[in-house]
């Protein structure tokens, strides 16, 4: 695929498919035509640019180069219905679900670390969860060096990683308790859309609880990051949590590497990582933290550090955009690296 400029789908008009539009306009993707679709037609302001929604059809994608699903994560997304139809008619399909990730046929693709998986592509490549790709970003570097054996993880996942209405319903959560309405809070909300309040609040549960009492979303942490780093004897377990903050996932990090490094020398090897800022100076208050990285496309390291009982152990605190690198930009970047 080498053209001057591409005809570019972008599916989906909720939090993800905004920020697509605005990161391929940040970029400075090359497009010829911008088509946007949707469940239903109706006309869109990204940052004062119009942009005409069209209702999603097979048709819609005649002409299409590049095909960017936004993806609804926990349920069947638009892909599963409309992805061959944009492959049937000639398009590349970028899809941000979960439907397409563990198909063996399909690249799960960080290009910070996996970039040649693209080229493996069928039509399809896949675009992986939030949590894991700040995490491979920042795991991959250090398993390069040394190796890794070991991955505990706790999440610390935004409202805006379970969609726009999960936003709308911590901010309707922290208005009611503002009003002095503590009881009851979660119940009193219209239109919840998460199973517990989370305004003045934290839970350990997002997606369903599957198989060993693990959430899909601490199991897409382990599965996700043994296919994109082609790593699968890596051990790994995680606790994913919800957490009340806008956007923004942080992510406490302890692994346990199969030769000696010391933090000096993974300092200087993340300093050097495409993608990552090194953010590591808690002496003066130095460190990742969500309100700071919102709007920004790079995943930020911090608090590195080595376990004082574990010979090989290191701890690490990881903190991303979950809608830029979590989902959009990670997807345009896989484009980027499609029409190299």
């Amino acid at each position: 695929m080498k053209k001057s400029k591409y005809n570019v789908a972008v599916i989906g008009a909720g939090v993800v498919g905004v920020e697509m539009l605005r990161v391929l306009k940040q970029r400075n993707f090359p497009i010829a035509e911008l088509r946007v679709f949707a469940r239903s037609a109706r006309e869109i302001d990204v940052d004062g640019d119009k942009y005409a929604v069209k209702s999603i059809s097979p048709e819609g994608f005649t002409g299409i180069d590049i095909a960017l699903f936004a993806g609804t994560e926990g349920e069947k997304g638009a892909a599963v219905t409309f992805a061959t139809e944009a492959v049937k008619r000639g398009a590349v399909v970028i899809d941000n679900g979960a439907d397409f990730r563990m198909d063996p046929k399909v690249p799960l693709v960080v290009p910070e670390v996996n970039a040649g998986d693209v080229k493996k592509h069928k039509g399809i490549i896949a675009n992986p969860n939030c949590s894991t790709i700040q995490m491979v970003v920042a795991l991959n570097p250090i398993h390069k060096k040394v190796g890794i054996k070991r991955v505990i993880v706790t999440t610390l996942q935004a409202s805006s990683g379970a969609g726009k209405g999960a936003v709308e319903q911590l901010k309707d959560e922290i208005s009611l308790i503002a009003q002095g309405g503590f009881n009851n809070v979660c119940v009193s909300v219209p239109n919840k859309s998460m199973p517990q309040q989370l305004a003045y609040n934290v839970f350990p549960h997002i997606g369903s609880f599957v198989e060993d009492d693990y959430t899909n979303e601490e199991w897409k942490l382990v599965k996700e990051t043994h296919k994109i780093m082609h790593a699968p004897k890596i051990n790994i377990s995680a606790t994913t949590v919800r957490v009340p903050v806008r956007t923004g996932h942080s992510e406490s990090v302890y692994i346990e590497t199969k030769k000696p490094i010391s933090v000096d020398k993974v300092r200087a090897i993340l300093a050097k990582s495409p993608g990552v800022i090194l953010m590591d100076d808690p002496k003066n208050n130095l460190y990742p933290m969500p309100k700071d990285v919102e709007g920004r496309d790079e995943t930020f390291i911090g608090r590195i550090r080595k376990d004082s009982f574990i010979k090989n152990g290191l701890w690490m605190w990881v903190v991303a955009d979950n809608l830029r690198k979590g989902a959009a930009t990670n997807a345009v970047q896989i484009a980027e690296e499609l029409i190299k």
